[in-house]
C-alpha cells in the first residue's frame, strides 16, 4: 500500500484526493495503552488537509468507567461495538449499544460511555477530522494509571477538542449501575 494506489474510478493518486496515502496498521504492530480497566489499541491517526481521522479500539473490562460526559466542537465521533455492551449518553439520553450497533455523535453533542452494567465491551472508535489524538489517549492512560496529574487533561481540552461537561443524566445512570 503506497502512493501508487489510485482512487476509485478517478485515476488520481489517493494522496492527492484524500490528503494521505493508504494506511495499514497490523494488529501485531499497533501500539497499546492500558489503564486499570481498559486497553486501547491505537490504529490510525492522521490530520491530513481536508479531513483525516483517528481510529482506535478499546476493550473494556466489567465495570470499566470509560469516558465522562464531554463533547467535541470540531469532530464527529463514531462508535462500532464489536462485542459486548456499551452504555452511552447522547445528549441527555442514556442507552445501551450491543454487538453490531453503530453510533455517530456529531460535534457539540454531549456524550459519555462506559461498559454496560455487568458487561465487557470491545469497541472501535473513529474521529473525523483527525487531530493527532493519540497523544491525548496516551495522556489519558497515564492519568488513569496515576502517573500524571489529572489537571493535564483539563489543560489539553482545546488542543484535542475534548471538552468535559456536566450531565445529571449520566451521573444518575452511573449511580444506578
Amino acid at each position: 500500500m503506497n502512493s501508487e494506489n489510485t482512487g476509485e474510478n478517478t485515476g488520481e493518486n489517493t494522496s492527492k484526493s484524500t490528503g494521505f496515502d493508504a494506511l495499514l496498521t497490523r494488529a501485531a504492530e499497533a501500539e497499546t495503552c492500558a489503564d486499570p480497566s481498559s486497553v486501547m489499541t491505537l490504529l490510525a491517526d492522521t490530520d491530513a488537509p481536508g479531513g483525516g481521522f483517528t481510529a482506535y479500539r478499546s476493550t473494556f473490562a466489567k465495570g470499566a468507567v470509560g469516558a465522562p460526559a464531554h463533547l467535541h466542537t470540531k469532530a464527529t465521533e463514531l462508535f462500532f461495538v464489536i462485542s459486548g455492551s456499551l452504555q452511552v449518553l447522547v445528549g441527555e439520553e442514556v442507552t445501551v449499544l450491543n454487538a453490531g450497533d453503530f453510533l455517530a455523535v456529531p460535534p457539540h453533542t454531549p456524550h459519555a460511555f462506559a461498559a454496560a452494567p455487568g458487561c465487557e465491551a470491545d469497541v472501535l472508535f473513529t474521529f473525523t477530522p483527525g487531530m493527532g489524538r493519540f497523544d491525548y489517549l496516551r495522556l489519558l492512560g497515564s492519568v488513569m494509571r496515576g502517573e500524571t496529574d489529572p489537571k493535564k487533561i483539563a489543560e489539553s481540552s482545546e488542543r484535542y477538542d475534548n471538552h468535559y461537561v456536566d450531565s445529571p443524566a449520566w451521573r444518575d445512570a452511573l449511580a444506578a449501575s
